[in-house]
């Protein structure tokens, strides 16, 4: 019997490494009440940020799609609707932060590409519920909630991550 070995470098274990820090972010995330679905701090975008500035985008792009497919394995959403809107929401986010990278660095910092990245997450996930889930327009009447959300935890975890990347120039 042939086996076949697969050859991993030192970016594919940091890479690794990162998701499954992600990962174990979401997990804990999944089991804290919410009080309106769908409404979740998005802790390990905390992660993505961090890795965007420390690693670059491509590697953000790997640790974020690579979070939301074993978060959703894991916890046995895989191919459902909670799968596809939390898909929907990572791509938007990282479309906005592709998008706030090719902008002038003086007005993006980490606390302005979390807002984007967490408006832009919503967006995508509101996007998907008013095409698919609930094809009512009574659904714009929940935009201000999430809205609300996505500052509050875009401002949270933008300040988190600055703090992070202030502690790793020390």
């Amino acid at each position: 019997m042939k086996t076949t070995q697969l050859h991993t470098s030192a970016e594919d274990h940091r890479i690794a490494k990162l998701a499954a820090f992600a990962i174990a972010l979401h997990m804990v995330e999944a089991v804290i009440p919410s009080p309106l679905p769908g409404v979740k701090p998005g802790l390990a975008n905390i992660v993505t940020l961090y890795v965007l500035y420390q690693y670059g985008f491509a590697t953000a792009a790997w640790v974020s799609i690579l979070r939301v497919f074993a978060s959703s394995l894991l916890l046995g959403q895989f191919l459902t609707p909670t799968f596809l809107l939390s898909l929907t929401g990572a791509l938007l986010s990282l479309a906005a932060l592709w998008l706030a990278k090719h902008m002038p660095k003086t007005w993006f910092g980490p606390v302005s590409l979390s807002l984007f990245a967490a408006f832009a997450h919503i967006a995508g996930q509101l996007m998907v519920v008013r095409l698919w889930l609930i094809p009512h327009a009574g659904l714009a009447y929940l935009v201000p909630v999430f809205a609300l959300a996505a500052l509050i935890f875009g401002l949270i975890n933008g300040l988190i991550t600055a703090q992070l990347l202030l502690q790793k120039t020390k």
